[in-house]
């Protein structure tokens, strides 16, 4: 264990041995009782707190509390997020029954969210997480990406337009260091046309990040962080959604959800969705004379783009029952997605592309299983399982090079970027097995199991008659994971777990230095980690948490075998391993005569000493041509902080902001490979953004015009430093290679009919017309306007 790992434990068992002797149960009044909704469903996690003292308490999983405190007369409250609170006035003496029934209001005030009591869950765990509510989003025709962008810590990365390349990064960590799950199941493998930008935000009910240490419920090996999209399982007994919204650059977004539950626990539903653009925006780029095939980088043109359509139509229905005795929940769905993609650059912006594309489809059976009380009170099982065959075509047979003009020049060979046409045949199965088991209020036991086996199949259709890779690429992938939890009081609780990784792979590897010859080979990698969490209530509003983890990341598939395009793989990477420390403190609370002022406060440190970190860098080729790879490269140590602010009065304004600070620096004294010293010591590594921050203001005029009507007005702004996407140390002067300092502007008026049964909405986004850049300085759209029509209908 490294001297990190043992320090912070051994705090945590301190505070853990201390918390524990001050909660204590002194020998005074005992209240107890069990909170629920106005449906009658148990609360878990509301503070439970005498006013005007620090005595407090939380529910625990079934809304049961018990409190101590002194004998006398007291004014006892409940109050969680989302619901207005409620307060009691108590005679304490001897043993007291005291129930409360919170009623779930309308008002947000943060990104955490509203009113679901399942976030409650998230903010009272031990782990470093929050929740991002989707349903204010509805009206609005932002991505579930677009909707973590304003989540602490967080930073959408985006390639281009509608259907690009994107990644999420938290706290310095980007791409593939995140895990995407939804409902608890791994996406990896998926396709394109399921990735998080193109899924609309009305998709999911909430999405969680655990930034940092992960719970073993998710069987995951990231070291940046997890993000669990929970979609929406509604207790209504049927209801219809329908969207469509377009706007510039020729962009048309539609959506479809309908289901229905009986009352005999029958349940179906579906969800629909696609998007389409041209993508056409306009780029200030370097443009290829081809007289002389210079590439003048220091004269720049504006020119638009022209070979970057996109989309995509996808679909998932689900049948199953929820509710009987032997099953809370069996879900079989279906899911079918399928894409089609001009690629109109590069890995860099200077290299055009006129004919090159991509497409594929996907279709996913899957069944989730879900049951309490399995045999035995206190035994939770839940199980999923699904099969994903995915089939993808990278299409270059181009006899022409283009330029940003769109005028071409004939090749010596076919092929822009490489002559293909290749169909890539992807099987991924994933299954997960997770048993919870309550033993009593105090100690929780989670045992966790997931499984990923993945084989991609090659066939070039370049000939009349179609050629098959001799070899397949194979993954298989383990990850098992013990976790117990204790919770002696509702004011704090503890968690240890560890983990233990398998991966086996098996794949090509060339024989000649023209990688004409290829032979088999395979390896197998494990590695055992763990790790500790811990949260305290100092008070019913203030809340600390602290967690470490020795976490290890297995390489994912691209990284292994790339995407037979422009992304090229390493079949011999080696997993990365990191000590990762988070601390937060976080204070929420409402005050007034109606308590209608809400304030949230959160501020967050991290730590990270990374080994074998995957860099993803771009390598040049012949011909002028670029592709990515990737490395392990030694030592990278990471430091930072999140600070986020939220205030809300009523349901009228509601104003907040993050800012992140994250300095991820070389770590290796020498350069890799060598003894000699490196150069890059110290440095911050390149491409990943390292200061940004977000704000937003939303005003709400409720019952305008109509009863039941509702006028809403909100402006927020992403504003992101400078950063070298290459060294520092390349380059004759400091601004080569660096993606500049950019502030966007967003606006959005919305109007809801009949308590949000019609609906209308207008964004303007990056109304000033910033230029905005990413990813190895990849320009994306300027201002663009979008209108959004939807209905939504349903019954209890």
């Amino acid at each position: 264990m490294s001297a990190i790992g043992r320090y912070t434990i051994l705090l945590m068992a301190l505070l853990v041995s201390m918390v524990a002797k001050a909660t204590e149960p002194p020998t005074s009044a005992e209240l107890s009782g069990v909170v629920r909704d106005s449906e009658g469903n148990a609360l878990p996690y509301v503070t439970i707190f005498v006013e005007g003292t620090t005595r407090g308490t939380i529910t625990d999983a079934n809304g049961r509390y018990t409190l101590y405190t002194a004998e006398g007369d007291l004014r006892l409250t409940a109050q969680m997020l989302g619901y207005t609170s409620i307060t009691h006035d108590v005679a304490a003496r001897g043993s007291r029954t005291i129930d409360f029934e919170l009623e779930a209001m309308a008002t947000a005030i943060d990104a955490v969210v509203v009113e679901a009591s399942g976030v409650g869950n998230i903010k009272r765990s031990a782990f470093n997480a929050v929740a991002v509510d989707m349903q204010p989003l509805k009206n609005t025709t932002k991505n579930l990406a677009d909707a973590l962008s304003s989540a602490p810590g967080l930073k959408l990365r985006e390639s281009g337009g509608v259907g690009s390349d994107m990644s999420l990064t938290i706290d310095g960590f980007a791409g593939k260091h995140v895990k995407i799950f939804i409902d608890g199941v791994p996406q990896e493998g998926v396709g394109g046309a399921f990735a998080l930008n193109n899924i609309p935000a009305g998709y999911a009910d909430r999405v969680e990040v655990y930034r940092g240490v992960v719970p073993v419920g998710f069987g995951a090996d990231a070291l940046g962080g997890v993000v669990n999209i929970v979609t929406n399982k509604s207790h209504r007994r049927w209801w219809a959604d329908a969207s469509y919204s377009f706007g510039s650059f020729a962009t048309h977004r539609s959506s479809l959800n309908a289901g229905q539950r009986l009352e005999n626990g029958f349940t179906w539903e579906v969800f629909a969705f696609q998007n389409y653009s041209r993508n056409n925006y306009k780029v200030d780029v370097p443009v290829e004379d081809f007289v002389t095939g210079r590439i003048d980088r220091t004269h720049l043109e504006r020119m638009e783009r022209f070979h970057d359509t996109y989309h995509n139509e996808s679909v998932v229905a689900k049948v199953g029952v929820v509710g009987r005795r032997w099953a809370d929940r069996l879900i079989f769905s279906f899911n079918y997605s399928q894409m089609y993609k001009e690629i109109q650059t590069g890995v860099r912006q200077e290299i055009v592309y006129g004919d090159k594309l991509r497409r594929g489809h996907s279709l996913m059976p899957s069944v989730e299983y879900q049951k309490r009380n399995l045999g035995v009170e206190g035994l939770d099982l839940t199980l999923t399982a699904n099969y994903n065959h995915n089939i993808t075509y990278n299409i270059d047979t181009a006899q022409y090079k283009y330029n940003w003009r769109g005028e071409t020049q004939r090749l010596n060979s076919p092929g822009e970027q490489s002559y293909q046409h290749t169909r890539s045949a992807n099987h991924n199965w994933n299954a997960t097995a997770t048993l919870n088991y309550r033993l009593g209020d105090a100690h929780t036991f989670t045992l966790n199991h997931v499984l990923n086996h993945f084989r991609r199949a090659n066939t070039s259709l370049l000939a009349k008659e179609a050629v098959e890779d001799a070899f397949d690429k194979q993954t298989l992938k383990n990850i098992t994971g013990l976790q117990y939890r204790l919770s002696l009081s509702g004011r704090w609780n503890a968690s240890l777990f560890a983990k233990y990784y398998s991966l086996k792979v098996r794949g090509p590897i060339a024989t000649d230095s023209n990688a004409t010859e290829f032979v088999a080979t395979s390896r197998s990698e494990d590695a055992f980690g763990y790790g500790a969490a811990a949260t305290y209530l100092i008070l019913p509003s203030l809340q600390a948490k602290l967690s470490y983890e020795r976490a290890y990341r297995l390489p994912t598939i691209e990284e292994m075998f790339g995407d037979e395009d422009l992304e090229m793989g390493d079949i011999g990477i080696r997993p990365e391993s990191s000590d990762n420390v988070n601390v937060s403190l976080s204070y929420t609370d409402s005050y007034g005569a109606e308590r209608e002022h809400g304030l949230y406060l959160e501020g967050g440190f991290v730590w990270r000493g990374t080994q074998d970190y995957i860099q993803r860098n771009i390598v040049d080729l012949s011909g002028g041509k670029a592709a990515a790879s990737y490395i392990n490269y030694g030592s990278v140590r990471t430091w930072g902080i999140n600070l986020s602010a939220r205030y809300n009065y009523k349901r009228w304004v509601t104003i907040g902001g993050n800012f992140t600070y994250m300095d991820v620096r070389d770590n290796q004294p020498t350069a890799i490979g060598s003894s000699m010293p490196n150069l890059g010591y110290g440095d911050r590594m390149p491409n990943i953004p390292y200061l940004f921050a977000d704000g937003f203001v939303t005003l709400s005029w409720h019952d305008c015009g109509w009863r039941g009507n509702t006028l809403e007005l909100t402006y927020d702004n992403q504003y992101l430093h400078n950063f070298y996407y290459y060294s520092s140390r390349i380059g004759s002067n400091k601004d080569d290679y660096m993606v500049p300092s950019q502030f966007s502007h967003n606006i959005a008026l919305s109007y809801t009919l009949k308590d949000g049964r019609y609906n209308i909405a207008f964004e303007c986004r990056n109304f000033t017309n910033e230029r905005l850049y990413d990813n190895f300085s990849l320009q994306k759209a300027g201002r663009a306007y979008y209108v959004k029509l939807r209905m939504a209908f349903g019954g209890r």
